[in-house]
């Protein structure tokens, strides 16, 4: 029998990667994945893979696109009576101020399945108005009437008492058999309308969850099988089914998680990471550590859990192009996706970003997938000329238009996690991943006036990399409102939230000594209606005036204000190690030339050298114009800009 490995599994839009270190070298597979029944695609490929799996960590997107396609289950709300229509009216923020066409999309819950009970606690946690029996009888009696698949219970201040959501669950689910959640489970925080709306995000994606990985779970069994969470950590199926909230952003965190394992081996933890698949392109930023937020929104709707801060495009290698209404050239966000894909994989009729890089010689068919996966070059010709003349130009200037912009819509999110946020993106490395980055880096770095771009080994499967050297990590939050008169109460609070975490953590295999803990608070000026995470300490204030000052660019002679404290438990896993390259000469040895191939760039025809990554060494240096290819991406190194090969095997791209 095969030795057991640790698999990690992401599944993209148009392929599921597979991935395990045995033996000090990486083995990588990608297999076309299956939208409709996404568990057929990681269950074939860990089949194809040959080896018997000890643990599978995987990275959905069964969430996050159910959301999205709105997909989900028929959930029913209930809520303190009155406020039953607080997830329709929301904050009342105008998306986009100067759209007059802008309409929000509608709730998740309709008005039908909102039922309001009469009881309330108040803000300092006592019952103002006790649930009865009779509020009780009446709601089971109103429920019967409609139909539903999972309920969510979120009341006024129930982050400070639980009691009448526990007593609304039990009866519930009592009486229909259906799985009830509770917000003071999900989200123990104050702001009604971000709590509700993450329960109910959460109980609308919960059982297509809950079914997908039950597949899972019967093919390697529940005890092997790991989950992917938003925050870069690792949860089991068991927590993952209760709270899928956590998931919505599991693929890309793989791939920030997979950047700072690289990023701390070569001594570069300034990075700003670009993950362009074939939907869409995910961005982050890593100073140090990742950026963390809990203010993701996902089609509008707020989802108030610690994740990795990402922003997200409709910009991939599948990205449609077209011509809209008024003559000019759109690029996505909608993608050919796995099936019918890009023209040039046989079946697709639009054509994408992948198809331009194709007819431009930049992505050569002979070498996409190791030569696995055929495509289809004849194909996009005719296509390409079609859309060339709806646009009055060359069809080879209109390839070069869709890459500008994609590249455009890239720029902009580069833009959103970095320069919006106060950072210059002159001090970062741009490290690209995804099947798709390696073939605009040099053009993306370019436009951002950022020096070195790190491209490393396997990117188009660097998030399922991810996933095997994610540690364990849990999120506790704790609302507690504290002047800065009360902040010598803070220490009790984190002892006990702490005293949870070490529980749960020791329940999922971890000895203590595996285990740490960290501590941060969301501090605010008294008066403000947002807050700022930092990492808790003795000088509270001097911290807090600081994050304040960079972010804003000034800082207040104001008491602060403590509202929500926050743990972090962190179960280290072993982590294979980043395995050296064989030393070699400036120039590649003569097996990793494979040819030259014709390409366009800038309005001119150029011969390139075409090499094969595998082959190359340590301290080996290529100058544009150059293609390198490898079974799950390309590079594309530009005339004007070189490639040096460092001691892992990453390739760091600089304007020559």
């Amino acid at each position: 029998m095969d030795e057991a490995v640790v698999i990690g599994v992401d599944t993209g839009g148009t392929f599921t990667d597979v991935v395990f270190y045995h033996r000090g070298r990486w083995h990588i597979l990608k297999v076309p994945s299956t939208p409709e029944r996404p568990h057929e695609a990681v269950i074939r490929g860990i089949k194809e893979s040959g080896r018997t799996p000890l643990k599978v960590i995987h990275g959905s997107t069964v969430a996050t696109n159910t959301l999205i396609e709105r997909k989900g289950a028929r959930v029913a709300l209930i809520t303190n009576r009155g406020l039953e229509d607080v997830i329709e009216i929301g904050r009342q923020n105008r998306e986009r101020l100067y759209d007059l066409s802008y309409r929000r999309q509608p709730p998740l819950v309709p008005a039908n399945l909102r039922f309001g009970v009469n009881c309330r606690i108040d803000r300092n946690g006592n019952v103002v108005e006790d649930l009865d029996e009779s509020e009780i009888r009446k709601l089971i009696a109103e429920l019967e009437g409609e139909e539903f698949d999972v309920v969510s219970v979120s009341f006024l201040f129930s982050f400070l008492n639980d009691e009448h959501e526990k007593r609304v669950k039990k009866a519930v689910e009592g009486f229909f058999g259906v799985d009830v959640h509770c917000s003071s489970d999900i989200l123990p925080e104050f702001r009604e309308f971000e709590r509700t709306s993450t329960v109910v995000v959460n109980s609308y994606v919960a059982p297509k969850m809950k079914s997908y990985l039950g597949r899972l779970s019967q093919a390697f069994g529940e005890a092997r099988l790991k989950v992917m969470q938003s925050n870069g950590g690792i949860i089991s199926v068991k927590k993952a089914v209760k709270e899928p909230v956590r998931t919505i952003l599991s693929g890309p965190a793989g791939g920030v998680t997979a950047a700072l394992y690289i990023g701390e081996a070569i001594g570069d933890t300034k990075l700003i990471t670009l993950d362009m698949g074939g939907t869409s392109t995910d961005v982050s930023l890593i100073d140090g550590s990742p950026l963390m937020s809990t203010e993701l929104k996902v089609t509008g709707l707020p989802i108030k859990v610690p994740m990795i801060e990402i922003h997200t495009i409709g910009a991939g290698g599948g990205s449609i192009a077209r011509v809209d209404e008024g003559g000019v050239l759109k690029v996505g966000p909608e993608s050919a996706g796995a099936d019918p894909g890009p023209v040039c994989y046989g079946r697709g009729e639009a054509l994408t970003v992948t198809d331009a890089n194709l007819f431009l010689g930049r992505l050569l068919p002979h070498y996409f997938l190791g030569g696995a996966m055929r495509l289809y070059p004849e194909r996009v010709e005719p296509y390409m000329v079609r859309l060339a003349d709806e646009l009055g130009m060359d069809p080879y200037q209109t390839a070069e238009g869709i890459i500008t912009v994609a590249n455009s819509s890239m720029e902009k999110a580069i833009r959103a996690v970095s320069v919006e946020k106060g950072y210059d993106p002159e001090e970062f490395s741009l490290f690209v991943f995804g099947g798709a980055a390696s073939l605009h880096a040099a053009a993306l770095s370019e436009a951002m006036k950022i020096k070195r771009v790190i491209i490393p080994l396997n990117p188009g499967v660097l998030s399922a990399v991810g996933m095997v050297v994610a540690d364990c990590v849990k999120d506790y939050t704790l609302t507690v409102m504290l002047g800065e008169d009360e902040l010598d109460r803070l220490d009790g609070f984190f002892s006990e939230m702490e005293k949870k975490a070490l529980e749960e953590m020791r329940e999922e295999g971890f000895e203590d000594a595996r285990i740490f803990v960290e501590r941060y608070v969301d501090v605010r000026y008294a008066g403000q209606s947002y807050e700022l995470s930092i990492p808790y300490g003795s000088d509270v204030r001097n911290r807090f005036a600081k994050a304040h000052e960079e972010l804003y660019g000034y800082s207040m002679d104001k008491e602060i204000e403590v509202v929500n404290l926050r743990v972090r438990a962190v179960g280290l896993v072993d982590k294979p190690p980043l395995s050296p390259i064989p030393e070699g000469g400036q120039s590649p040895p003569s097996d990793a030339f494979l040819g030259k191939g014709r390409l366009y760039f800038s309005g001119s025809w150029y011969d390139a050298d075409v090499y094969k990554r595998e082959a190359l060494l340590a301290g080996n240096s290529i100058s544009g114009p150059s293609i390198v290819v490898e079974y799950s991406s390309t590079v594309f190194v530009p005339p004007g800009f070189a490639v040096a090969v460092d001691g892992f095997g990453n390739l760091i791209m600089e304007r020559g």
